[in-house]
């Protein structure tokens, strides 16, 4: 007498194929987060590193100036707005810390920020700000004693400018960039930026202001 699963070889194909999906959602992921074989893993001083490294520098400001001004205002408007940075750009410093990770390189680099771009001579860090579009450390002293519509222009501006040049870092890792990954990341931050940077256009005409520069 045969085994009743013998005799209904068909009732174990849901879970070959739920096995093999599995299967293939492990190398997949495998394939995204490990070193490539091939030898073509970015190195310390190549655009995908140096992009991951300022980047995550940049982003780290960006949610902390949003937790500040979350403090600083009742406007639902500006909380939300600063929720969705704080969450968005903490999410996305995380994977650029992650990649660095996975190849083994430093966070840090004793080139001047946006030499992989080869603007190492076009900006120079000043009272706290690092790279292009970042605060100075006396612009953030200022939205911590800002309160209400001030703090929130204040923090509305300082954003814009933060965003433009994080798109700037963002395109030029686009185009310089060779591991898939950082490439995905880079343009997804270049259309969520533009987007928040329209939508705090509407919000500083709405409080009567207007970006600066």
């Amino acid at each position: 007498m045969t085994d009743g699963t013998t005799r209904n070889p068909a009732r174990w194909l849901p879970y070959a194929g739920a096995a093999l999906a599995l299967c293939l959602a492990v190398l997949a992921l495998v394939a995204m987060t490990s070193s490539r074989a091939d030898g073509t893993t970015p190195g310390a001083d190549s655009a995908d590193a140096g992009f991951a490294r300022d980047m995550a520098v940049h982003h780290q400001q960006a949610v902390e100036l949003s937790f500040v001004v979350r403090d600083r205002t009742d406007d639902e408007e500006v909380r939300r707005l600063a929720y969705d940075i704080i969450n968005t750009q903490a999410n996305q410093r995380g994977m650029l810390l992650g990649r660095l990770d996975v190849w083994g390189l430093p966070k840090t680099s004793q080139k001047p920020p946006m030499a992989w771009m080869g603007h190492a001579t076009e900006y120079e860090p000043h009272d706290g700000s690092l790279t292009p579009g970042m605060a100075t450390d006396t612009e953030m002293d200022e939205l911590r004693q800002a309160e209400g519509r001030d703090a929130e222009v204040l923090y509305l501006r300082l954003m814009t400018t933060h965003h433009r040049g994080g798109v700037d870092m963002a395109q030029g890792a686009a185009e310089l960039a060779e591991d898939p990954v950082i490439v995905r990341l880079s343009e997804g931050m270049v259309r969520g930026q533009q987007s928040e940077m329209k939508l705090m256009a509407d919000m500083l005409a709405k409080r009567g202001m207007k970006a600066a520069g």
